[in-house]
Order: C-alpha cells, then structure tokens, then sequence
C-alpha cells in the first residue's frame, strides 16, 4: 500500500468535531454545511512563513489536471501552519495537486470525486489551512444511502502531531467527558455520556446525566447560529483552547456552574472489565470498551484472562461509545470472544480497495496472539498466545456512537457464526477504513476500502439495527445491573426476551430530570474510525 503502510489499520466511525479548534462548525450538530466536515485550526497564525523558504515554481501543467502524488509530495506552502518550516517553499496550488492526486490514487470513490476548479476563490484564500480543508472536503462522494445520509460523511484531516498522540499514545484533546445530544435544533438535549476517570471534569464531580444549559452565558438552545458555533467550540475545544464556563443541570438535581479547562486527556480504552453472577447463578463478564488505540491491546488481553479464570460463560460488550480504531484490534477481540474453533483459518474482514487498488485487497484474519507494536515502526514486539472464552455468542451494548472498528467486531463474528446480541440502538453505519497518509503536516484519511466478513457481508452504511431496542439509560452509572441496557441484556440471557420498551416518562423519570435520552453520541471525529495499519 506504499506510504501508507506505514499507519496500522484504522477503523473508526464517524461523528462530529476534529480534535483541532474547528473550523466548520456545521459539522457538529446541525449548523448545515457539508456531512462530517470536521472543523480544523490550531488556534494559531495560519499566515506565518516558513522562515524565509524561497518559492519554487509549481509544476508547469493545467490547473486541474491530475499528476502522480509522489511529484508532488511534502512541497508546501509559505502559510501553511502545520507543516516543517524546510518544506515551506512551494505554494497552496502544489498542496492542492497533492489532495487530488492523493483523492484519485486511495479514494474508494475515485470515480464519484466532483469536478471542481482547484482556484476557485473558496480553495485560494489566504488562510490556507481553511482552503484545504474546503478543498478535500469538496472531494468527498456527494452519493447518498438508502436513508439519505451522506454516503462518505467519515473522511477527515488532522494535523499528523494530534494524530500521532490519539492513536498511539490514546491522549485527546478535551475535558475528559463524551457529550451526547438528542436533536440538532432546539431543544438540542446537550447531556454528559461518560466522564473519564481522573480527567477535569471527573475532579470537578460532573456526572453521567448531567445537562448542560449554558456556555459562557449563552443558552445551549440558541437559535443563533453564531451562538451555537461558538458553544461548538467550546464543546470540542482544541490546541490553544482556553478555559470556558459551563452551567449544568446536575443529574441529581440543582444547578452547578463550572470553570472546565481543557488540555491533553490520556484515555482510558476499557474502564471497566467486571465478572457479575446472575440469578442462575452464571458467570457474566461486562467489560466496557471506548477507543481500538494501542493501549487497549494490553488491557483487552488482561481483562479476557481475567473473565477466562472466573469461569465466564457469557459476555457482555458495552461498546455503545466506542467509534473504533485499529482493525488488528478488533479481530483480536474477536479471537478471544470466539477462540479457535470457529475463527482458526477464516476472515475477519475481506477489504476491498478502488479500480486502481485492486492488488491491495487483501483478507485480514482473526488474529490470536499479541502484538504490542512499537508506536514508531509499528512492528510487532511481543508476540504471545492470546486467551479466549470459546463462546458461541454475545451480548453487545451499541448506540449511534457505536461505529466502524466495532461494528467490524459485530460483523467479524456473525461472518464465523458466532451470534451477536445487540441491545440498544442503531450503530452509526461504517463499512469502510482508511490508513491515510500525511502531506505537509496533516494527515488526510480518506476511505480507501470497505470491508465484508467471511460470509462476503457488508451492506450495513446505515448502521446495525438492534434485536432489542432500548434507549441510553444516563440516569445510572454503566456497569450497573439495573442501568437500561445492561440489564436489559442479563434478563435476555435467562428468557430470550427482550424488554418491554421503556416510555419516555419512565426514562425521564429514571433520570431525574425533564428529559428523556439523549439520541446520538457526538465524538471528536479521529475518535470514529477504522484504521487499517498492521504491525
């Protein structure tokens, strides 16, 4: 795969803000514009040179016309803010030529790329940071699926710095929490999903359920635009961001008003890896998994050791806020949900490339031992035995945050016939992954393959639909066993039933506040994903 594979596999799914100060706010909860459209910035000058670097002449050939990326790679421009000061010595036009070379070389869509004039006044300003990220988001497929989302609302741009430190040290920008939010418009139901362990906003004591109502005085539900744009960004802050006030309706009730500042947040992949006895007396294990990134690999092994040494018979997987990540990872989990038997020489995922990829198609498997690839090189260094549990079926917690990796996961394992339980709601809808490769200090990711399971399945762009639909209980703690879904999938267990459904009075009433469940997971888009790099 050339240059690119020198980044694991990533598989991720798709949701709002980049982890940058944004710079296209629309994408983040209605404010329009293009699906997905992560907002860049880096909360400095983007006008700065490069030190001095004298201009080299672009390539004498038409503007739109397609050269070989290679021609034209690392050659960038005098204001671009993320790339190194010695490669500064190009201009926006050469930067250009790279995105579309780049688009027409990896883009699984290559052929539905829109003909668009490279010089038009949007992609030539002098802010050249918006102008290629106005560029490459122009690219982008304008198909839709079968529900009328926007077929290619995953690809994104990053600076490769946030890259790097996300995906390989799984450090994000933020406040430590996961924000859901039930409506794009007013009311838009802005609540708290998940609080990190030890991060600000644990230490300031906000909670699961919390709600937001206000931001530096202004309302969540503004109807202006502006407004909203600016509680955006205070929501998914990024580099240079600084301390904002938020007011909250505490889940226990009252109000609190809270200084957040937000800064690097080291995540924690799985927080949770537990074995509960049933009322028949079984061994459960619920183990709760947020981010594919490279520390999950140690901690996903230990807690399946964990569970095999108890005596688990069945497993619950609360993925309902993991967006997904490394592919590797995922066929690993599913390794030791399944172990040997059903998974020993079959495919995990198919991945499929574009006409001009046709020999990188290749079958990822289930891959059984360890890897704890160096973050550099990504080369394996420890390879060992991984454990497995031997089931032939899992119960599986998602939500609309529930996205690309993870559902290679749900996939994975029904393509070996392993049966997957899924409560909850519909998954977000990504068959597709991306290595990415950078140019100039960003890393462009944009889809490069779709992926099917070994039964040739994978026509799920619209999500995965739940056997049991129960909505995101805020007004407990995961991994209690009376919290919606959760218990929910313990009661299945014992009469293969689901649950009657919970009205909207209940849940509100569940959660001590006026409102019932937030509808959609909103998360940093580098953190939706599904990353093909392999050690």
């Amino acid at each position: 795969m050339n240059d690119q594979k020198k980044t694991l596999p990533v598989r991720r799914a798709a949701a709002a803000m980049s982890l940058l100060t944004l710079a296209l706010l629309q994408a983040c909860g209605g404010g329009g514009g293009s699906p997905g459209a992560p907002l860049l910035g880096n909360g400095g000058s983007s006008g700065s040179s490069g030190g001095g670097s004298s201009v080299v002449t672009p390539p004498v050939t038409p503007p739109d016309s397609i050269v070989p990326s290679a021609s034209v790679a690392q050659q960038c421009a005098p204001g671009n803010p993320q790339a190194p000061a010695a490669q500064r010595n190009a201009s926006l036009d050469v930067e250009k030529r790279w995105i579309r070379a780049y688009m027409d070389e990896d883009y699984l869509w290559r052929e539905q790329v829109p003909q668009i004039s490279a010089g038009a006044a949007r992609y030539s300003g002098a802010d050249v940071q918006q102008s290629l990220v106005n560029y490459f988001y122009d690219l982008h497929t304008p198909q839709r699926t079968a529900s009328g989302a926007a077929r290619d609302r995953f690809s994104f741009m990053i600076p490769e710095s946030e890259w790097k430190q996300l995906t390989q040290a799984g450090v994000s920008q933020g406040y430590g929490l996961e924000w859901t939010q039930a409506a794009d418009t007013p009311p838009r139901g802005v609540r708290v999903a998940y609080v990190e362990a030890g991060g600000p906003a644990d230490r300031l004591g906000l909670k699961r359920g919390d709600r937001l109502l206000a931001v530096d005085g202004i309302s969540i539900d503004s109807a202006d635009t502006e407004q909203w744009r600016q509680v955006q960004r205070a929501l998914y802050p990024g580099q240079g961001s600084t301390a904002r006030q938020f007011r909250f309706e505490a889940r226990e009730g009252g109000e609190k008003t809270l200084s957040l500042s937000p800064g690097e947040q080291r995540l924690t992949p799985v927080p949770q890896a537990k074995v509960m006895t049933a009322g028949d007396g079984a061994k459960v294990g619920y183990l709760v998994f947020h981010d594919h990134n490279l520390p999950a690999e140690a901690q996903l092994q230990g807690a399946l050791q964990q569970f095999a040494a108890q005596g688990v018979s069945d497993l619950v997987l609360d993925l309902r806020y993991n967006g997904g990540g490394y592919l590797f990872i995922a066929s690993q989990l599913a390794y030791m949900v399944a172990g040997p038997g059903p998974t020993a020489g079959r495919v995990f995922e198919r991945l499929k490339h574009n006409s001009r990829r046709q020999a990188d198609n290749e079958d990822s498997p289930f891959e059984d031992r360890s890897c704890r690839p160096d973050p550099g090189s990504f080369q394996c260094g420890q390879r060992t035995a991984l454990p497995s549990l031997n089931l032939r079926r899992v119960y599986v917690l998602t939500q609309s945050g529930t996205c690309s990796a993870s559902e290679s996961l749900i996939n994975g394992l029904r393509g070996v016939d392993v049966e997957v339980v899924q409560i909850g709601g519909r998954s977000c809808g990504k068959p597709y992954g991306f290595s990415g490769r950078e140019n100039c200090g960003y890393r462009y990711m944009a889809i490069e393959f779709e992926g099917v399971n070994a039964k040739g399945f994978g026509d799920y762009a619209d999500g995965f639909a739940p056997g049991c639909e129960v909505a995101d209980d805020l007004g407990r703690e995961l991994g209690d066993p009376q919290e919606a879904q959760l218990a929910a999938a313990l009661a299945h267990r014992q009469t293969g039933r689901c649950p009657a459904p919970r009205s909207a009075k209940a849940l509100q009433a569940a959660a001590g506040e006026g409102r019932g469940p937030a509808l959609r997971l909103e998360k940093p888009w580098p953190r939706s994903n599904r990353l093909l790099d392999r050690p």
